[in-house]
């Protein structure tokens, strides 16, 4: 069964943490892609940025404040508001780095195929970054790992 290393494509598109909302998107549409990487100055991944986290998806996850009760002036919730408040920053962000999704899941150049396609389908991505000692080296996606496990059968 052939590795990452094999099918992943290098050198791919990134996006660094203090771009604009607006040339993310512009490196969406120009390189018709659904995610990038964010890289750091020294190449790093540190996050990724894909079309989950431009949109807000469904009712449930409107901007709608957690339930609460007003008592003697102040104000007490009834429920965490920490994804609340991660949706606001999202929903108002700036930079990539306001958006993106810090410590994604990521592979290794020697992972092997099916570990990545188990990846994929467990956490539901569509690609993942490759990366050696921390630096992006490519990205593998879905479609890469599917295509290697019908060629190997």
């Amino acid at each position: 069964m052939p590795t990452v290393a094999e099918i992943m494509e290098r050198d791919p598109v990134t996006v660094r943490p203090e771009d604009t909302v607006e040339a993310l998107l512009r490196t969406l549409r120009e390189h018709e892609l659904p995610g990038v990487p964010v890289v750091n100055g020294g190449g790093r991944c540190i996050g990724i940025v894909t079309e989950s986290d431009l949109v807000l998806r469904d009712e449930e996850e409107d901007l709608r404040l957690p339930l609460h009760i007003d008592l003697f002036g102040g104000t007490i919730f009834l429920g965490p508001v920490k994804r609340f408040e991660d949706r606001l920053k999202k929903a108002i962000a700036a930079t990539v780095e306001d958006m993106m999704t810090r410590d994604p899941i990521v592979v290794a150049p020697d992972t092997d195929v099916h570990e990545a396609a188990r990846l994929i389908a467990e956490h539901r991505h569509n690609r993942l970054p490759v990366v050696e000692h921390g630096r992006l080296v490519g990205v593998v996606t879905r479609l890469d790992v599917l295509e290697a496990i019908v060629a190997a059968e």
